[in-house]
């Protein structure tokens, strides 16, 4: 029996975890989806509204959030999906330059899952995904 190679990585793929990254930064995007693309598959947006966009289309395991982003901001953002059943169970990491107390409360009140701040180290980011949506340590 011959294996098919473009079978197997199409079904690879559709049993992928599917993580979302919010950030306005074209950089961090791709930083944060360089870091995590072998192992799930990255959805980018720099955009709350493209973001949305990406949410009616894909069943999303995870957000990674910014909070400082123009129009609308993260916390904007939070809001809105948790006060959707559609969206409400998804979690989500917050990943800011933003490493204030109070923005920590916030999130810890609004239920994300983490608060990662800006810098960060790769194997950090990892580790907390794997957490998340593998039951990692």
């Amino acid at each position: 029996m011959e294996l098919n190679l473009k079978s197997i990585c199409l079904s690879w793929r559709f049993v992928m975890k599917k993580i979302l990254i919010i950030d306005d930064e074209p950089d961090i995007l791709e930083l944060i989806k360089d870091i995590l693309k072998n192992k799930y598959e990255v959805f980018t947006s720099t955009s709350v509204k493209e973001g949305f966009s990406i949410l009616d289309r894909i069943k999303i395991d995870l957000i990674i959030l910014d909070i400082m982003m123009p129009q609308m901001d993260g916390w904007d953002f939070l809001w809105l999906i948790r006060g959707n059943e559609k969206y409400r169970k998804i979690p989500v990491i917050i990943v800011t330059a933003r490493a204030d107390a109070e923005d920590k409360l916030i999130g810890l009140k609004e239920g994300v899952k983490d608060y990662i701040v800006k810098p960060f180290l790769p194997n950090e980011l990892i580790s907390r995904v794997d957490e998340i949506l593998e039951g990692k340590n």
